[in-house]
């Protein structure tokens, strides 16, 4: 398993459950000082990850692209995957297609968290399907895997445990669409994480690792020694990415979450 900690450009979401804020260079610069392998960028849109604005950063200190978030989606421009209206849902698809194109370029997967919206109208569910098969096609010809993040009951209405967006994949079909283990969202809605964790096994692709206060590991009471074994059971080699509040500060939550990180890898 790797490392990755969170980077926003988002400016309306500031405040937000991410640890660096100061832009991709100097959130890139802190990422390789403290030893992190990788960062996970939440962007306003895909032209603030093109190609030539990340990569000379990344590769300058040594870092990998973990994943691009397209939350901006929603807390930006107001699109989700199943809006009612078919312009705007039609344009909350092509949003995440571009992002999922951007990210691509570095191998990296593009992750559908609040932008699966709300199932508050009678057709929500299958237009979440829908949307989901068409991005995780648009994502698979373009190399990577498309993530599909189960939220806590407060913040979606669709899957709130493991075991449903599991369910929801089956629904999907294809393969295309992998999902994450927040491991705060978890700590809401699982009874008992690590065995959630289990019973997903390599339907997993992405990891925010979180505690359960939405702090940094380590700052909350989550118990992470069985979870990481969970992980390691099943074979998980992909990132645990930090998607946490820079609490008291930003380097401080870096500096929190790679010790917390080393300690238990």
């Amino acid at each position: 398993m790797k490392s990755a900690v969170t980077i926003s450009l988002v400016e309306e979401a500031r405040g937000g459950p991410f640890v660096l804020w100061d832009g991709i260079e100097a959130g890139c610069r802190t990422a390789a000082e403290l030893g992190f392998d990788a960062v996970e960028i939440f962007p306003p849109g895909p032209e603030a990850v093109a190609e030539d604005l990340v990569r000379p950063h990344l590769e300058a200190h040594g870092l990998s692209l973990a994943a691009v978030g397209t939350g901006a989606g929603k807390v930006k421009h107001g699109l989700t995957l199943v809006d009612a209206d078919a312009d705007r849902r039609g344009r909350a698809v092509d949003f995440v297609k571009r992002i999922i194109d951007a990210g691509a370029a570095f191998g990296a997967p593009a992750i559908i968290g609040s932008m699966q919206g709300f199932n508050d109208h009678p057709h929500a569910h299958a237009h979440l399907v829908a949307s989901l098969r068409e991005c995780g096609a648009h994502a698979a010809s373009r190399g990577v895997k498309l993530i599909y993040e189960p939220l806590n009951r407060y913040e979606t209405s669709h899957c709130t445990t493991m075991a449903a967006g599991v369910e929801l994949l089956e629904e999907v079909g294809g393969g295309d669409v992998v999902l994450l283990a927040d491991l705060f969202h978890m700590n809401i809605e699982e009874s008992d994480v690590a065995a959630a964790v289990r019973a997903a096994g390599s339907r997993i692709g992405h990891v925010h690792f979180v505690d359960s206060n939405r702090r940094p590991a380590g700052s909350g009471h989550t118990d992470f020694p069985p979870i990481v074994a969970a992980l390691r059971d099943v074979g998980y080699a992909g990132y645990l990415s930090a998607e946490a509040f820079p609490h008291p500060g930003e380097r401080e939550a870096a500096e929190a979450t790679i010790q917390a990180f080393r300690g238990l890898l």
